[in-house]
This record gives C-alpha cells, structure tokens and sequence, in this order.
C-alpha cells in the first residue's frame, strides 16, 4: 500500500504527492479516522446533551444567555462571583451572536426582581467600567444550578463503566487543555503579527 497522500493541484497541474514514513502514515490515517469520529459527535454532544444539560441548569427561571453568563462568571470570574460586565458582553456575544442592547435586557432582569441574583456596579478601578458581582441569592441559585447539572449528568452514566468514565474524564481534559494551548499559541502569533505590522 502506498504511504503517498494526495495534495491540491495547483492551476491544473497534476496533483503531487507527500511522502510520508511508512510510520508516520498510518499514524496521519488513524488520527484522520479519529477526527471523523469525533466529528460525528458535534451534533448530539453540543445541541442535544450541551442544551439538556443547560435546560436542567436554568430550572425553569433563566434564559440560555443568563444561564450562560452565571457560569462564565463561575467559570472566569474573580472568585467565581465578579466579572467586569465588558467581558461578560465579549464572552457572550461570542457565543451566543446577540446584541450589547441583549445582554444589558439579560444582566437586568438578573438583577431586578423577583431573581435578584446579580448587581451591576461601579468598578472601584475606574468609573467608567461596570463590574457583575453575584448576590447572596445568585450564588445560592449558582449552586442549586450546579447540583441540577451535576444529577442530569449522574442520570446519564449509570448506565456506563466506572472505567469508560474515568477515561471520559481523562479525554476530555486533555482535550480542553489541548485547545487552550492552541488558544493561547493564536493569541500570541497575533499579538507578533500585530506589533510587526505597527513598527512598518
């Protein structure tokens, strides 16, 4: 079998071919076989299981952007419970391709009553920023929302191995961390692109 792997022709000439090792081939191939694999589970991890679980964490009171913006304040924010309101807007219009005017809609019925789980205030830095600070009853809801996830998961894997769960978890963090590193990689060719292109 040939380790030759086909690249794009280039103004109609006849396609040339890579040469891989013999090793290095079959490793190209499973991981071009994996990647499909994986693929396969977009679709019921993120829109199936992903808004599941996040209609057991808004338990009947939050939209999908508030539910989302208490977890990136858990997840992002100093302490898990303050997050300046500016990276609040960055996160969530990235996620969710919505409004400023949305978000401000969102973050105040979150602070209004009968929720009450957010004030917006003054940073003490600077006053023209706004920072999100979790209340007493919001970081009550925060973890009533996280023991609400943790049982839709728990319904989940009982039906699998502790083993395959184990391994689960061990996958998926290396993924993560795996997608962080290219992340952070990104950021830093930009930052380098960008400081270039300002000393021409």
């Amino acid at each position: 079998m040939s380790n030759d792997l086909p690249v794009p022709a280039k103004s109609g000439r006849k396609p040339k071919a890579i040469k891989f090792p013999a090793r290095k081939a079959v490793k190209f191939r499973a991981a071009e076989t994996a990647a499909g694999q994986l693929l396969e589970f977009f679709y019921p991890i993120h829109y199936k299981a992903g808004m599941a679980l996040e209609d057991a964490m808004r338990r009947g009171q939050l939209t999908r952007t508030q539910v989302a913006i208490l977890w990136l304040i858990r997840a992002e924010g100093e302490a898990g419970a303050i997050m300046r309101r500016k990276d609040i807007e960055r996160r969530i219009r990235l996620w969710f391709e919505i409004t400023s005017s949305a978000i401000t809609k969102a973050l105040r019925g979150m602070a209004r009553a009968p929720l009450s789980l957010v004030s917006v205030v003054e940073d003490p830095h600077s006053a023209r920023e706004k920072r999100v600070v979790l209340t007493a009853r919001g970081k009550h809801f925060q973890s009533l929302m996280l023991a609400e996830g943790r049982n839709f998961l728990r319904r989940l894997i009982t039906e699998i191995s502790a083993a395959d769960v184990t391994h689960g978890i061990r996958f998926l963090g290396r993924a993560i961390a795996a997608l962080e590193a290219s992340e952070e990689a990104n950021q830093q060719s930009n930052s380098s692109r960008d400081r270039g292109s300002s000393r021409a």
